[in-house]
């Protein structure tokens, strides 16, 4: 079985002097349009950009087209005076000074609806959509990778700061992304039929108007048919982005594998999964991760290899481990963005954060 790839990375506007976050995306759009065409999008807030990745069928194709992607974005923000950073949180702007795109009548609904809550959303994602082929299998796969997802968390964390602080945290895009009232793990899902009830009782609830506003940190995609992980912060860097898509392909072919012969899944309580997804958000990769099978903190490189290892099936069906494992071990040794944002803090504070972020933008 071969899974295609494609990813969608969120993108802040700044000013290339000040750094601060700029609400520049009317004017970034249509020369962004001029270069990519439909493959960038505005999003929620003004002061961001959404850039999407064609369909791929390789991880070279990937990064290709990533960081095409990023280089266009970049001269096309130039045009305008301004620059595109790839920071799951900014710095120091503060998300009181920004406002929701409400000339998209979504995001105006979204806005009316959520109030506060929505004009706080001033984070970067990445998303990286998997196509199986088969929107059944998409559900038990969706089922297996549950345990896991805290572990990609903690490899793709990139926002340590806050409105001018550091927070502690190594992805403090996460309790900001968790305040959505669907946002978190998706239940445990045994078919497509569940989880197509699941759905239905939130909008009989009045809790969402379609499947589109469930923010769970993976889920079948609405728009394409694909299986949508969404728990990973927008990487620093192209290469951040590969090692998580990778990892995620890999471990998706893993658990369909597991899926189709029928093999045990693990059943980790929600309590758990919550706990796992607090401490990837809160160290990353500094400290103990939960083992998905143990249920038990441990070092970061022993997860981390435990990850590698239930992937590894995948990687090597699509040719990709001698790549992903590359990756992960440079971000073993280098440190996730958000470990590298703070060094760059600790050399010349807020400016040499922006800076690192705009070299990374255009990097090979």
């Amino acid at each position: 079985m071969q899974i295609t790839i494609g990813v969608e990375e969120e993108f802040f506007l700044i000013d290339p002097a000040s750094g601060a976050l700029v609400p520049g995306s009317a004017r970034v759009l249509p020369p962004a349009r001029d270069r990519l065409g439909e493959a960038v999008t505005t999003e929620l807030n003004l002061c961001q950009i959404e850039g999407d990745t064609p369909v791929c069928t390789t991880l070279d194709q990937l990064g290709t087209e990533l960081r095409n992607l990023r280089r266009q974005l970049t001269a096309a923000a130039a045009a305008e005076d301004l620059a595109v950073v790839a920071l799951a949180t900014h710095p120091f702007s503060d998300w009181q000074d920004q406002g929701v795109d409400v000339s998209n009548p979504r995001y105006a609904a979204m806005e009316e609806r959520y109030e506060v809550l929505a004009r706080q959303q001033v984070i970067c994602g990445c998303h990286v959509h998997l196509g199986l082929g088969n929107r059944d299998l998409e559900i038990l796969v969706l089922d297996r990778v549950r345990p896991w997802l805290a572990v990609l968390l903690a490899l793709s964390a990139n926002s340590p700061f806050w409105q001018g602080a550091d927070t502690g945290y190594a992805s403090y895009r996460t309790p900001i992304w968790t305040q959505w009232p669907t946002a978190g793990f998706p239940p445990e899902l045994n078919s497509r039929s569940e989880y197509d009830a699941v759905v239905g009782d939130l909008v009989e609830a009045g809790a969402i108007s379609d499947a589109t506003h469930l923010y769970w940190y993976a889920r079948p995609s609405v728009r394409f048919p694909t299986l949508e992980f969404r728990v990973c912060d927008v990487g620093l860097a192209v290469d951040d982005c590969l090692a998580v898509a990778g990892l995620i392909r890999g471990l998706a072919w893993s658990c369909a594998a597991d899926a189709i012969v029928g093999s045990p899944k693990p059943a980790p309580s929600r309590a758990v999964l919550d706990s796992s997804i607090w401490r990837a958000a809160r160290f990353g990769l500094s400290d103990q991760l939960v083992h998905p099978v143990t249920g038990q903190p441990e070092p970061a490189a022993v997860v981390v290899d435990a990850l590698l290892d239930m992937a590894r099936p995948g990687l090597e069906a699509h040719d990709d481990w001698a790549e992903v494992s590359d990756l992960v071990a440079r971000l073993m040794t280098d440190g996730n963005g958000a470990d590298r944002q703070r060094a760059a803090y600790a050399n010349g504070g807020a400016a040499a954060v922006i800076g690192e972020a705009m070299r990374s933008m255009t990097s090979p």
